[in-house]
């Protein structure tokens, strides 16, 4: 059996209240409801495994768990609930329910929310969090805010491993969605300049050039299967759409089909072709449908 993500919430303080029956999936997920550790150094080295997400109120968050944390020099996604926010934003974020924390002492991966906005939805906050932290840059290249945490070589690697694991047990646990954390809208190819969209589209039109004239080659050299995933992988972190799959199939056989007639040969070969585009369509869409978070 594959392990499930296991999230721990801790919460305290004169304002927390009992943190209700959470609606999550236990085929998914293993919920550690715990009173918060007197000594959290000693909690977080006995836990039998890592938590996969902490979920903390904010008087916990900033007592206990980042200084901990920070301590073990230990890496890890974590949702801090408060009340109505009170701390700075420097930019808007693109859920406006979760923000990362900002500020002195800032936490790779850590997101705020609001509590009221957070618990009705916990499972798409925790997936926003954990998605937050698999995007965290390589603490080597971080943003100057980030400075005092650059010093560091263990919190980076232990960045890196953190990412690490979690991103191979999202694919163990959930398929694409584990992949699908890792996209950075930065990449897609709409929000690309057009110079590197042409890039990526050219790079595209090779790749699938290989993949038809290896489709029907008898080559043992030739791994297929590697060609349709690789270029399936580039299509995907891209966000390319099947629309744009199709057009780049018909430009590659209108070009066979020109050089077929300049040759004298037959065209009916190029229907078979569409196997190939049958094939490579059914991966990618495949892809995006297992990579979607489910809604709650």
């Amino acid at each position: 059996m594959v392990a499930p993500l296991h999230i721990y919430i801790l919460t305290c303080g004169d304002q927390a209240k009992p943190v209700p029956e959470l609606n999550l999936d236990p085929k998914r997920y293993v919920v550690h409801q715990t009173d918060v550790p007197s000594d959290p150094l000693d909690w977080l080295q006995s836990l039998p495994d890592l938590p996969d997400c902490l979920v903390a109120d904010d008087q916990v968050w900033q007592q206990l768990l980042r200084p901990a944390l920070m301590q073990l020099e230990l890496m890890l996604p974590v949702v801090v609930l408060i009340g109505e926010p009170e701390i700075p934003v420097t930019a808007q974020p693109s859920n406006p329910n979760a923000v990362p924390v900002t500020g002195v002492g800032t936490y790779p991966g850590a997101v705020v929310h609001t509590t009221g906005n957070a618990l009705p939805q916990i499972e798409r906050v925790i997936q926003n969090a954990i998605q937050e932290f698999l995007r965290v840059p390589s603490l080597g290249h971080a943003p100057p805010t980030a400075a005092p945490l650059d010093k560091s070589s263990s919190l980076a690697d232990s960045l890196s491993a953190q990412q690490h694991r979690l991103t191979e047990k999202l694919k163990a646990r959930l398929g694409y969605l584990g992949v699908y954390y890792k996209r950075n809208p930065s990449n897609f190819l709409r929000h690309m300049s057009l110079e590197d969209r042409h890039a990526l589209l050219d790079q595209l039109r090779v790749d699938y050039r290989k993949i038809v004239l290896a489709y029907f080659a008898d080559n043992p050299k030739l791994n297929l299967n590697q060609l349709i995933d690789d270029f399936v992988d580039q299509a995907f972190m891209a966000d390319i759409s099947v629309a744009q799959i199709v057009e780049i199939h018909m430009e590659l056989m209108d070009s066979l089909s020109k050089q077929l007639k300049l040759e004298g040969r037959s065209e009916e070969i190029l229907l078979d072709y569409r196997l190939t585009l049958i094939d490579v369509i059914a991966h990618l869409c495949e892809m995006y449908r297992r990579s979607i978070p489910r809604e709650l």
